[in-house]
């Protein structure tokens, strides 16, 4: 028998010795809860216009953390009563909620009730893996604890409600208000709370979208708990019970969404995946109002268009502060929805006439001034090919001897911009535009006089602002962005140098007032102030443009058809985009 005694003591030593092996394998790898002071869950970065309003919204998850003393009590108490109802007893693992899940899933003889606290639920969301296994639930337990001992009770119940996956993409408290109600948490009923609550077991199970009838009974469920619980009254029960469930999830469109397009794209390639989980606040240049002026002249302008002639005709408007260089409004095109592909920004299109100033501009920067004349008459270059002449001819047929400068420009005469051209140099030209701001690539031909090359409507806008001012100051979308905690990441300056002296400026703009006063645009004298632009028009009609502009702002308006067709018979730039220029112009202040 002595033998028997040792051998069943070594068993039992080995026993001991492999189960304190386990414990000390589990234990081996647990985290640093301490991490959890720098505690920074992914966020949602924001958008602003600059008059403070919300443009966009950039997250992968879609997170806005609010501190735990900014959660409404009977949204944590729906919680607590349907997750863990001696949340504020226990410390951290409930052996007496373990022991009641237990015998009740003996009972059912299935899982109906599980035993982790809040806390431990949060050990999973932040510390583990999704694994089901013993080592797992030992570690749980004890990290659970440890949390407990080193954060109060609203600390933890506040990093839960900021880390909880809601379904929907919507991660935390006050995304999934945002989400499902449309409202910040602060605004949630007590049915709200209760909804909320109740998706937490199974989000895609219990949505009032997908399952709207399992939904409500959960909710009634996290309802009747409160009740009983004492967290609210039969008659707050009641009320509650009889609110409607939400029908379709609140998803923030962008405003502006060509320009928070354009912009996102930039910023992403300068801060990457930050944008998305960082919670910066970007205050971009966007003026809200202007903005929605500008949308409505371009949906106006193309329904007057389209009256006239076939359908599908696009259109793009951007307008720039002269003094800094701040895009105050951008339109990409009739609808970001059906179309993203941004026509202010990326599509080269051929300028037309609205490039001729540049060659005026030229001369005048070579000695000439507005009032020296030039020959408007039948004229040919050799072309591009041996024995091939171009010749250039004017919109209407018609020609008119000698004419000043200010005269050829303002009735866009090509004949006599052409022979300028020739006599200026294509290469002065060009070094102009370049130092004006034009960055596409200028073909340096005499066609190009006549704006034969491709262009954004970005640059061409952004160009002409040098002929209102005499400096190049490139775009600025953003004014400055911010972090999470409201400290300055980074701040917008814009670049600016001097291109024309003040006595070419003056030239210039008595040039392009004369288009305005007795050339292709007198529409734009309803404006009742001083305005100066170039209209633009493409062969066959199939580019229609207007730039301009007054003290303030230089706007530029392009419109036509994606695959290059003609608009329609007609549409010039003084009929197709002159009048949504002048709308946007005149509703502005």
């Amino acid at each position: 028998m002595r033998w028997l005694k040792i051998l069943l003591i070594i068993l039992l030593s080995a026993a001991i010795g492999a189960s304190g092996g386990f414990v000390y394998w589990s234990l081996s790898d647990l985290p640093e809860i301490k991490s959890l002071e720098g505690y920074t869950p992914f966020e949602s970065s924001f958008i602003y216009s600059s008059d403070g309003k919300v443009l966009a919204e950039l997250y992968l998850e879609r997170r806005n953390f609010i501190p735990y003393y900014n959660i409404p009590d009977f949204v944590k108490k729906a919680f607590i009563a349907i997750e863990d109802q001696r949340f504020y007893s226990h410390p951290g693992m409930d052996i007496v909620g373990i022991i009641r899940a237990f015998y009740k899933n003996l009972m059912a003889h299935s899982i109906v009730e599980g035993g982790s606290t809040i806390t431990q639920q949060l050990t999973k969301m932040l510390f583990l893996k999704p694994e089901k296994s013993l080592s797992r639930k030992i570690k749980e337990a004890i990290i659970a604890v440890q949390i407990e001992k080193r954060y109060t009770k609203d600390e933890i119940l506040g990093m839960y409600l900021n880390q909880a996956y809601f379904g929907t993409r919507a991660y935390g408290i006050e995304a999934a208000a945002q989400t499902y109600f449309g409202k910040s948490v602060t605004e949630l009923s007590i049915s709200d709370a209760a909804l909320l609550a109740g998706l937490q077991k199974a989000p895609a199970l219990y949505s009032p979208f997908k399952n709207p009838e399992k939904a409500l009974m959960r909710r009634q469920l996290v309802l009747k708990k409160m009740l009983q619980s004492g967290f609210i009254s039969q008659e707050q029960y009641e009320k509650a019970n009889a609110e409607p469930l939400p029908a379709k999830p609140f998803y923030r469109k962008y405003e502006a969404p060509y320009f928070v397009e354009h912009l996102r794209h930039y910023l992403e390639s300068r801060y990457g995946n930050a944008i998305y989980t960082s919670g910066l606040k970007i205050y971009s240049t966007i003026d809200y109002n202007m903005q929605k002026i500008a949308e409505e002249a371009v949906a106006r302008g193309i329904a007057s268009i389209e009256k006239r002639v076939k359908k599908g005709v696009q259109a793009a408007l951007i307008a720039i502060d002269l003094r800094n260089g701040h895009i105050k409004a951008l339109v990409g095109g009739t609808d970001f929805w059906e179309t993203q592909f941004n026509r202010a920004t990326m599509a080269l299109r051929q300028p037309g006439s609205a490039f001729k100033p540049f060659v005026y501009a030229a001369a005048i920067e070579n000695g000439m001034s507005e009032s020296d004349e030039i020959l408007d008459s039948p004229v040919s270059f050799p072309g591009g090919k041996p024995n091939q002449l171009w010749s250039p001819k004017n919109y209407d047929g018609e020609y008119h001897g000698y004419v000043p400068l200010k005269t050829a420009l303002a009735l866009s005469l090509n004949a006599a911009t052409v022979r300028l051209a020739n006599d200026v140099g294509i290469q002065n030209i060009i070094d102009l535009a370049r130092q004006c701001g034009i960055k596409s690539t200028l073909q340096p031909y005499l066609p190009i006089a006549l704006g034969a090359s491709d262009v954004t409507l970005l640059e061409l806008t952004s160009a002409y602002g040098v002929f209102a001012t005499g400096n190049r100051i490139e775009p600025v979308t953003y004014e400055k962005i911010v972090n999470r905690d409201g400290v300055l990441v980074e701040e917008s300056f814009p670049f600016s140098e001097n291109v024309l002296e003040p006595e070419t400026v003056d030239k210039i703009k008595e040039l392009l007032r004369a288009v305005i006063e007795m050339g292709t645009a007198t529409k734009a004298k309803e404006i009742k102030r001083t305005v100066y632009g170039k209209t633009g028009t493409t062969n066959d009609f199939s580019d229609a443009w207007f730039v301009g502009f007054d003290d303030s702002l230089v706007v530029g308006v392009w419109v036509g058809r994606d695959n290059h067709k003609p608009i329609g018979p007609k549409e010039a730039g003084a009929r197709a985009a002159l009048p949504i220029w002048i709308e946007f112009m005149k509703n502005i202040k």
